[in-house]
């Protein structure tokens, strides 16, 4: 019978490297946890600076990003409509776990 080696194998002792986009200061980019789904591409959201805003998944992102209650995102403020703002970005649980570490996440 074939051992299992390789990358993709049982075998494979190494730990998987994780890596995590962390929000820009310069691009006006928040973090978020989700909080109600609104339906038709909207959610509520919680983000860090306390403000609870009305989120708005692109097009772009919505078939490739599933976003459920209690997610935690990167958001882009509305620079007209502080009230409002741009989901573009959702963190796997291995990613958020780094982020608590880190101190990211309060």
């Amino acid at each position: 019978m074939r051992k299992n080696k390789g990358a993709s194998g049982k075998a494979s002792d190494t730990p998987e490297v994780t890596r995590v986009r962390t929000p820009r200061k310069d691009k006006n980019e928040i973090l978020a946890t989700v909080g109600t789904l609104l339906g038709g591409k909207r959610v509520t959201l919680q983000c860090m600076d306390g403000v609870v805003r009305m989120g708005r998944i692109p097009g772009s992102k919505k078939k490739r990003m599933w976003v459920r209650e209690g997610d935690i995102v990167i958001v882009t403020p509305w620079s007209f409509q502080d009230s409002k703002a741009d989901v573009i970005w959702k963190y796997t649980m291995p990613q958020v776990n780094w982020l608590q570490r880190k101190g990211y996440l309060k």
